[in-house]
């Protein structure tokens, strides 16, 4: 299985892994599954990090090779799926990952429940 880590989960997996619940943690750690974080995941984090929101004394990139997780780049093809989604969610972020789960056929891991509404496949 092929799955896409919502940003909070990539957050979870470093710092508060009991968030994950028993399903989660083996899927993450499933030789059986290619794990990746977004591009634009990274992106969200060190905006956020620039304006405040949040502390980030890590370098993403580091900690998602040292976790397994490959990085997926955001692509033309993932842009023009991101324009055709509806808008049940207006967080450009999570819009953007679920561009990316739908384009690549990807399973896309979040506790965001506003990602239901959309066509992808949820974990």
């Amino acid at each position: 299985m092929k799955i896409l880590v919502d940003t909070h989960i990539f957050l979870w997996m470093l710092s508060y892994p009991e968030k994950l619940d028993e399903k989660r943690r083996y899927e993450l750690q499933s030789p059986a599954n290619e794990v990746f974080l977004s591009a634009m995941s990274i992106a969200e984090l060190m905006i956020k990090h620039s304006i405040g929101k949040i502390d980030i004394t890590f370098d993403p990139l580091e900690m998602a090779k040292e976790t397994g997780l490959e990085i997926l780049d955001f692509s033309g093809a993932d842009a023009i799926a991101l324009g055709k989604l509806p808008l049940h969610h207006r967080d450009p972020f999570d819009r953007m990952l679920i561009a990316q789960s739908l384009v690549n056929q990807l399973f896309l891991m979040s506790d965001d429940p506003k990602f239901l509404h959309y066509d992808c496949k949820i974990i």
